[in-house]
């Protein structure tokens, strides 16, 4: 610990229905996680019931840093910080683990640092990376998840100016109604995807919005339109083709992901391109992406894709060593945009 880069950092995570923890060294190296998922307890609800998702969480909280410290073989007194989500997400969910994380930096005498829950997603891409591999910067960040679909430009470690954002629904919120237009139950995204796997892509012809802020999205018309083929089968009583609709669906969100994704590393002449957040999962949003050969392009491994506390912990590293310690009386900010140094 003679080194001043050096940091070990326990890292906790809940701002929506995962209760997760995590001991990260130096932003890159994972020593333990423990994921806590509540999946099975709101399929029943066709998506998160957030009171639901605020009492799991304290029943969930402490056995999962307990695991946490104990899969390390570690202790409090072996972290340099605690480090949690404090927004955005669900007010509920957020405090549960914020108010852990405060108990633990007390009962330590360890520094606490408050950790957007964005850039946790967009430090993801460092987890089991050598710390220089991604340190030529500009890098453009695609953020897109059930709750964000943003291009940030990442001028430096810590250092973000938002490019655009969706006017409307995400990607993955759009993902997850379209799944309930067509039957499908929660989560919706990823049974899509896997649907989408039998059907022709080329069957509709779904329009995406053309807007005035060339790095924004708008994924609400491509819903609509969605509703308008199922509702006009739907009229002929003919079977749905619930494969080619999920299938065209996609193509539509990743070909509009894509495009103004590459079109933003060509303008800000960026050294490299992370896609991350939960839809960064998405086998065909990959696919489409390793047709790039003119930009460096990262993509978080599977695991770091959905909620987890590993990249709360990565993120929280830049910050302990800038001394970018959070003081006890933090509240929670469910509704945290991204922030610059």
């Amino acid at each position: 610990m003679e080194n001043n880069s050096f940091t070990r950092i326990l890292a906790i995570e809940s701002s929506c229905d995962e209760t997760a923890a995590a001991i990260v060294e130096n932003g890159t190296q994972l020593l333990s996680s423990v994921v806590a998922s509540q999946i099975d307890i709101h399929e029943r609800y066709g998506g998160v019931f957030p009171e639901v998702a605020s009492r799991q969480h304290v029943l969930s909280i402490l056995p999962v840093v307990k695991k946490c410290l104990a899969g390390a073989h570690m202790s409090l007194k072996d972290m340099n910080a605690i480090a949690v989500t404090s927004g955005p997400g669900l007010a509920g969910s957020l405090v549960v683990g914020l108010n852990t994380a405060k108990g633990l930096a007390i009962g330590a005498n360890k520094p606490l640092i408050g950790i957007n829950h964005l850039e946790g997603h967009i430090y993801s891409a460092w987890i089991g990376k050598e710390a220089d591999s991604l340190s030529d910067f500009p890098l453009l960040i695609l953020l897109v998840s059930g709750g964000h679909t943003e291009l940030i430009l990442m001028k430096d470690h810590l250092q973000f100016e938002r490019l655009g954002r969706t006017k409307d629904d995400a990607a993955g919120e759009a993902f997850d109604k379209t799944a309930r237009l067509i039957g499908l139950g929660y989560p919706g995204g990823p049974k899509l995807e896997i649907l989408a796997m039998e059907g022709d892509e080329n069957a509709f012809k779904f329009p995406i919005a053309k807007l005035d802020e060339e790095f924004d999205f708008s994924f609400s018309g491509l819903k609509t339109s969605v509703l308008r083929v199922v509702k006009d089968i739907e009229k002929k009583q003919a079977d749905l083709p619930v494969a080619d609709i999920a299938a065209s669906f996609q193509k539509a969100v990743v070909n509009s992901l894509f495009e103004k994704t590459i079109l933003a590393a060509q303008r800000f002449q960026v050294k490299g391109i992370i896609v991350t957040g939960g839809v960064s999962a998405n086998k065909a949003l990959r696919e489409r992406f390793d047709t790039v050969d003119n930009f460096q392009v990262v993509f978080p491994a599977f695991e770091f894709c959905t909620d987890n506390a590993a990249m709360i912990g990565a993120a929280a590293h830049y910050r302990y060593l800038q001394g970018a310690f959070t003081n006890l009386d933090i509240d929670v900010q469910p509704n945290w945009e991204i922030r610059a140094a």
